[in-house]
């Protein structure tokens, strides 16, 4: 049986209103939810960051945020710097202008709703991604507070933790080791170590108390001595006692 006319003229009017209501009030019609503050005023300008059928684009934030003020200048030209808030300002070193990367404007629906997207460091140029200090304040505590390095020495970009390094694995800051870290590692090199910075910990004594002992090879401090409270621990075959 044949549909009536009317009935397949009533679905195509109606469906002409709907393409036409989404161009006339996208925001109403398709927005995936509200738009961030800072976007208020263009809230209900959809063409002002999406190119029809093809989404938002970058080249349409870039017409409002020009990369080299980016975290120095707000879109009016006014110094954020002169406000107090001046950020971290890394946006002149991206390898490309992806906006789309890290930001979305759209909240989402409430049930639906993601978390804010994950900054990725692959895109910044890979002379920037060592300089972790010029966006990150170094930590406070024991471990970190006088490290004047390149958290690159045992941080990875990809994430903070784990780090590459356990300290107490090597070596247990205790008693008299709880010292400042430019004691052991010369110029915060901390790829490398010393322990001729302290007291008898001179290459004479240590060189003469060694050689009493029997040991011939006493170059790596941290393969015997382990810690402030524990006897030194000798690898199998070394010296003329061993201890454990």
């Amino acid at each position: 049986m044949k549909r009536p006319p009317v009935l397949l003229i009533v679905i195509a009017v109606n469906l002409v209103v709907l393409v036409a209501l989404a161009f006339v009030y996208p925001h109403l019609m398709v927005s995936p939810g509200p738009v961030v503050k800072a976007h208020a005023e263009i809230a209900t300008d959809c063409f002002a960051c999406h190119v029809p059928w093809r989404g938002a684009a970058a080249g349409l934030c870039i017409d409002c945020h020009k990369p080299p003020d980016i975290g120095l200048r707000t879109t009016k030209g006014a110094s954020l710097k002169a406000k107090g808030t001046v950020k971290a300002s890394f946006h002149q070193d991206l390898i490309e202008q992806d906006c789309m990367a890290c930001h979305s404007d759209h909240q989402g629906p409430r049930l639906t709703r993601h978390s804010r997207k994950t900054f990725s460091h692959g895109l910044l140029k890979e002379a920037t991604r060592d300089k972790c200090a010029s966006c990150h304040a170094a930590p406070k505590d024991t471990m970190h507070r006088n490290l004047k390095g390149e958290c690159s020495q045992c941080h990875k970009p990809q994430a903070w933790k784990p780090a590459t390094f356990d300290h107490d694995k090597y070596f247990v800051l205790d008693r008299d080791h709880d010292a400042s870290c430019v004691t052991c590692h010369k110029g915060n090199d901390y790829s490398r170590y010393t322990c001729y910075g302290c007291h008898e910990h001179t290459p004479q004594n240590v060189r003469d108390e060694h050689l009493e002992e029997g040991i011939q090879n006493f170059e790596n401090c941290v393969e015997c001595h382990r810690s402030a409270d524990e006897e030194p621990r000798r690898p199998a075959g070394r010296g003329k006692r061993e201890r454990d």
